[in-house]
């Protein structure tokens, strides 16, 4: 059994990094718009790296008036109805390469916190790994419901992290591996290292641009492996 030489917390982006959904979270969003507002029209933007909630408020924000918190809720509750239809039909569900024998390690490993770090709402992270059977692997997360900005939901996660661990916060590492700029720029603000990985929509060179710690083309790199549980 391998022990990093201090305490780790590994927070893992979900969509982009450890699956992708073939478009289920989109269609889900799409189809909670039609049915709570009557048309999908507002959602033209990339959801890359952006919270369930944030994505809800800016789909929802008109420059009218401010979108209010319950309006929200009520969206994401019809999207999490429509997630577990859409996730078990995409016919492209795929989970990562080397995804499965990356957590592996790390659950084998002692001295190490496996968590998530995800914009998903938890019942959506849910949803979407237990198709795959990969959630029960965390446990623990920070989560799109534990606060909208990307970075404070991490923090929550390292926090969770740190605790589960029981070492203190300045005596640990903490690790997040993601797909996306945002990822990236999260990690960065709450003092975190990052894995970018470019298994999602940025390609490569806009990953390295935002001068990532490591930067592998997927998690089964063996590079991983070392800068993880180095």
């Amino acid at each position: 059994m391998r022990r990093p030489s201090r305490p780790t917390v590994l927070l893992f982006d979900v969509d982009g990094t450890l699956v992708s959904t073939g478009g289920a979270g989109r269609r889900a969003m799409e189809r909670a718009f039609v049915e709570t507002r009557g048309d999908a029209d507002t959602l033209t933007f990339s959801f890359g790296g952006m919270t369930d909630r944030a994505i809800a408020r800016r789909g929802l924000d008109d420059g009218l008036r401010p979108v209010s918190e319950a309006e929200i809720d009520r969206l994401l509750a019809s999207y999490l109805v429509h997630l577990a239809d859409e996730v078990p039909r995409s016919a492209n569900f795929v989970v990562h390469d080397g995804v499965t024998a990356l957590l592996a390690l790390a659950a084998a490993s002692e001295g190490v916190a496996l968590g998530l770090g995800t914009g998903n709402v938890r019942e959506g992270a849910r949803l979407k790994l237990g198709h795959a059977g990969l959630f029960e692997k965390f446990s623990f997360g920070g989560f799109g419901c534990d606060d909208e900005d990307r970075a404070a939901l991490l923090a929550v996660g390292r926090d969770r992290g740190v605790a589960a661990l029981g070492a203190p916060r300045g005596a640990c590492r903490v690790i997040v591996l993601g797909d996306t700029p945002r990822d990236v720029a999260a990690a960065r603000a709450i003092g975190a290292e990052i894995v970018a990985v470019a298994t999602g929509g940025t390609s490569a060179p806009s990953l390295q641009a935002c001068a990532p710690d490591l930067l592998v083309d997927t998690l089964a790199h063996p590079a991983v492996h070392g800068f993880l549980l180095g």
